[in-house]
């Protein structure tokens, strides 16, 4: 399976999950829905982040020269983002259909226009964010460990006695 298929099924089954989880939270506890809706948007936008900081990690790792080698991480969390955001909202309008699940009463135009668009966005922005935060950690652990490895002069004839 390619790598961006996974990434966009998991945070597009996630984005529905939190979906489906707020529309029966606004159901139950309708006064609770400013917050509820702030943690959701939270859990989705730190999973894009770790995965592309696990992401970031693992291709500084794999390539240490910034220069060449590296993987195109963009365009696969772009394809990732837009295969998950358009998956997601049409899930989300068919699963509207469904009784005792309010995820918005959206129609089939704006899930896959505007809240697409807010989707890719949820998971391309915080996964990019998270793959130059992996690369620059794992860069900062190479140049720590080269410095270390790095043993200072112990030629004593060159020092004034």
């Amino acid at each position: 399976m390619n790598a961006w298929v996974l990434r966009a099924v998991g945070l597009g089954v996630l984005t529905v999950v939190l979906r489906t989880l707020l529309g029966f939270g606004m159901i139950y506890w309708p006064t609770q829905g400013a917050w509820m809706r702030l943690v959701c948007l939270i859990v989705l936008i730190a999973a894009g982040v770790a995965w592309g900081l696990a992401d970031g990690r693992g291709d500084r790792r794999a390539n240490p020269d910034p220069e060449r080698g590296r993987a195109d991480l963009t365009m696969r969390w772009l394809k990732a983002g837009v295969v998950g955001g358009l998956g997601s909202g049409v899930v989300a309008w068919a699963l509207d259909y469904i009784p005792s699940f309010d995820l918005g009463d959206n129609g089939l135009g704006f899930e896959i226009t505007a809240g697409a668009a807010f989707i890719v966005l949820m998971i391309f922005i915080p996964a990019m964010v998270g793959v130059a935060l992996g690369r620059f950690l794992v860069t900062r652990e190479n140049n720590k460990a080269d410095k270390g490895s790095a043993q200072p002069s112990t030629d004593h004839a060159a020092s004034p006695a």
